[in-house]
């Protein structure tokens, strides 16, 4: 018997991407991007965004990712004169946060960082990879007054003003990540109307998505199992939908990665409960889906935790060979990139 190929060193995920397929803009249009779609059988489709209604049906439930990004990237000063820039990773409290620290040296627990329109922050000291600080007024109207869009170390330009609706989703509504669920970044109003009134379902969970998703894999995330921790909520109407949809036959749609690892941290012991927190739960070749039948997802960067998850969602040979034709069809990966359809694999495959 051919034991099922469940790949999990980062090696066996990496492919060869030209640099100009890294889309550095987005569209003019929201729903201009193409779709790939993933067959169960392993056979792929070019579309078009606007074609995602094909590929549901009735009675399907989409599941949405409502966090709002932050504007999350500060650039100032140490007091001694040095550059620096902050990135939050979160915040915890009204002028507590913690954060990633770009600097020529690391900074000490009590240096001031200084930043425009009055603003400075000290640092308290450190907690794993992060920096605490303390800000000397409120977080909120500090980020929208002198913030930048956190955009991913793969754009290789400043963040400009359209970028503060682009890297948000229509449907953002709870502040507190600091990159976008990309996969919902497809979607404008008037298509979320043409599949409602065509019978699909929609309802929305949380998950605040941390910095940490652009990091590469440690040998330490490899041997434990666990990832970089991040906030979500599965609420019990999420739940009660979720139920409707499995009784009247309807699949469970994912609309990106991070709503798949939200539903998946809720149903842990094998049941969708309804759940909040921290979730470090690490998908890869190997892992039993509870929840999620059908997946929209972008494309992912080589070696990551994101295209392990998606191979271990639908196998790991006809994702990365879905990802090869995406590269000979010149597809626009990453953040502001094109979008790819999967469903999920058969268990032994």
């Amino acid at each position: 018997m051919q034991m099922p190929d469940r790949p999990t060193r980062p090696e066996a995920f990496h492919y060869e991407l030209p640099a100009e397929l890294i889309a550095q803009r987005p569209l003019p249009e929201r729903g201009a991007s193409r779709l790939l779609h993933l067959a169960p059988d392993g056979a792929v489709k070019d579309l078009r965004f606007a074609q995602l209604a094909s590929l549901l049906r009735p009675g399907d439930l989409l599941v949405l990712n409502d966090t709002r990004v932050l504007p999350a990237r500060l650039l100032g000063r140490k007091a001694s004169g040095g550059r620096v820039e902050v990135l939050l990773e979160r915040r915890l409290g009204a002028r507590l946060a913690l954060a990633h620290l770009k600097a020529s040296k690391s900074p000490a627990a009590g240096t001031e960082l200084i930043f425009d329109a009055g603003v400075s922050a000290r640092v308290l000291g450190r907690s794993g990879a992060f920096y605490l600080l303390r800000f000397s007024r409120a977080l909120t109207p500090v980020l929208e007054t002198i913030g930048h869009v956190p955009l991913p170390p793969y754009i290789g330009r400043a963040d400009e003003p359209a970028d503060r609706e682009r890297y948000q989703t229509v449907f953002a509504r709870r502040p507190g990540a600091v990159a976008a669920p990309t996969a919902g970044l497809h979607f404008d109003a008037a298509q979320l109307e043409r599949l409602a009134a065509g019978g699909v379902e929609m309802a929305a969970l949380t998950l605040h998505v941390g910095a940490g998703t652009f990091q590469p894999l440690r040998e330490e995330q490899l041997r434990s199992g666990l990832l970089h921790a991040e906030r979500f909520e599965v609420s019990p109407a999420l739940v009660a939908s979720v139920a409707a949809a499995r009784a009247r036959g309807g699949r469970i749609v994912a609309v990106g990665t991070t709503v798949v690892r939200a539903l998946e941290s809720a149903a842990a012991d094998g049941e969708l409960r309804p759940l909040g927190g921290e979730t470090r739960l690490f998908i890869r070749p190997g892992y039993r889906f509870r929840i999620v039948d059908a997946l929209l997802t972008n494309f992912h960067l080589p070696g990551s935790s994101l295209l392990m998850l998606v191979c271990a969602f639908a196998g790991h040979a006809p994702v990365m060979a879905a990802y090869a034709h995406a590269v000979r069809e010149r597809y626009r990966f990453f953040s502001y990139g094109d979008a790819m359809f999967c469903h999920r694999a058969d268990p032994g495959s």
